[in-house]
């Protein structure tokens, strides 16, 4: 008789919303692997239709606490693509430092209380800050001022509303940025401190062959622009997103599972930009990465803990980069309506977030599509179990199952995020049963 093992973890913790893990193994090998995303649909795209489009910055704000500027940030390209608005030089700088801003409060999020616990065998950030108060306390002060950014350029930390077509309804003094940038010079070497305690913990090894996509810029370090890229050679742009990725749908899931057409799984996400943008890294954030060495010698997800440590110092140094540049903007450019449709392709914290609009001549949305980092990586997350089950079978139940936590961790999936889609089929019949 074949001997069945399964593997249940009922409610993933330490992950942004609500999903499970079931693995059922048969005579040692994996029989079934279910990654369930089981939280409702939130029906995001279908409740924006008919909304005015100079709403949309602030809506879909709504769809994260986490990263909201990503949303925010890709909904205006994609509505400055369709509307032919020109952004001024330095209301593009200002973006990057308002996505640098919410890098640094993401990152550090889930450094410290979402993925430490698993490195050093504890439930949760308490307990990591009962053992390591410095480095919580380190981490909580450079968090601090990532959340001071999206105060100064989007009004609230959390669901910001400074985003306009075109620009922001505010620009920040001289002297406001001038602060924080004295701020974000001391808190630079506290960035490398924290790194470097990360590399002192026993961060598991998993290298794997994965297909790595991201932006790349000619010149910078992608956050609001560039192409579409992967390690395999696909080279596309926003508005060819869908000749180059499909999605579909599988049963145990309320999200859609990305794949690039004509071959499969992909990762997005921190690891992704930085193997794929490495030389356009800030001398900080390359000096890290050349000191981590081998952890980047092969796609390893597991080392998506150092690549967001890196991106701490590169958001660290961008910040200061636009804030020493920085002079204000004029207001935002006037712009008109029209039937059309643009698309807008961000890197979010946890990776590339593609969106289009379809207006109407009034302004009003005819059709938005979001297609989030998390969802891009589920078919990825569960691909990268099936490998790494059988390594851990041989330890207690226990162990085994905290691994698979862990590995799920590595991605830092925003299940909220990604539970806006589900098709939906009612089957009506008669009371006598006749049709």
């Amino acid at each position: 008789m074949a001997e069945r093992r399964t593997i249940e973890v009922g409610a993933l913790a330490r992950v942004e919303g609500e999903g499970a893990l079931h693995v059922a193994i048969e005579d040692g090998a994996v029989a079934e692997l279910r990654l369930d995303i089981y939280e409702p649909p939130r029906f995001f795209e279908a409740f924006l239709r008919g909304r005015s489009v100079t709403e949309l910055p602030d809506l879909v704000a709504r769809i994260c606490g986490i990263c909201p500027v990503a949303y925010q940030m890709s909904t205006v390209h994609a509505l400055e693509s369709a509307f032919q608005v020109e952004v001024h030089p330095q209301v593009r700088a200002l973006r990057r430092l308002y996505y640098a801003g919410e890098w640094l409060e993401s990152h550090l999020l889930h450094m410290m209380f979402l993925a430490a616990p698993d490195y050093l065998g504890l439930d949760d950030g308490i307990a990591v800050a009962r053992d390591h108060r410095a480095e919580v306390e380190r981490a909580l002060r450079l968090r601090a001022l990532g959340n001071r950014i999206l105060v100064l350029l989007g009004g609230r930390p959390v669901n910001p509303v400074g985003v306009c077509i075109g620009g922001f309804h505010r620009a920040p003094s001289r002297q406001e940025l001038a602060d924080l940038g004295d701020e974000l010079r001391r808190a630079r070497g506290e960035a490398e401190a924290l790194l470097h305690w990360f590399r002192g913990l026993p961060v598991p090894v998993r290298p794997q062959p994965l297909e790595l996509v991201a932006l790349r810029h000619a010149d910078e370090y992608p956050m609001n622009e560039g192409r579409v890229v992967s390690s395999d050679g696909l080279d596309a742009v926003a508005h060819e997103f869908d000749q180059a990725f499909e999605e579909h749908q599988v049963p145990h899931s309320t999200a859609l599972h990305s794949r690039i057409r004509g071959r499969g799984a992909y990762l997005v996400g921190p690891l992704a930009r930085v193997w794929l943008n490495r030389e356009r890294l800030s001398p900080t954030a390359r000096a890290a990465l050349d000191s981590l060495g081998s952890r980047f010698a092969q796609p390893d997800p597991a080392a998506s803990v150092f690549a967001r440590g890196i991106e701490v110092l590169e958001a660290i140094d961008e910040a200061i980069r636009v804030i020493d540049a920085y002079e204000p903007p004029p207001p935002p450019p006037g712009w008109s309506p029209r039937a059309a449709t643009g698309h807008g392709a961000t890197e979010a914290p946890r990776g590339l977030l593609y969106i289009s609009v379809t207006s109407d001549a009034r302004g009003e949305v005819e059709e938005i599509r979001i297609v989030p980092p998390t969802a891009q990586n589920q078919a990825c997350i569960e691909q990268d179990l099936r490998g790494l089950v059988p390594t851990v079978l041989d330890r207690p139940h226990d162990e085994t199952r905290r691994a698979c936590e862990s590995a799920i961790r590595d991605y830092d999936p925003c299940i909220s995020c990604s539970v806006h889609f589900l098709d939906l089929t009612v089957e009506r019949r008669s009371p006598c049963g006749c049709g």
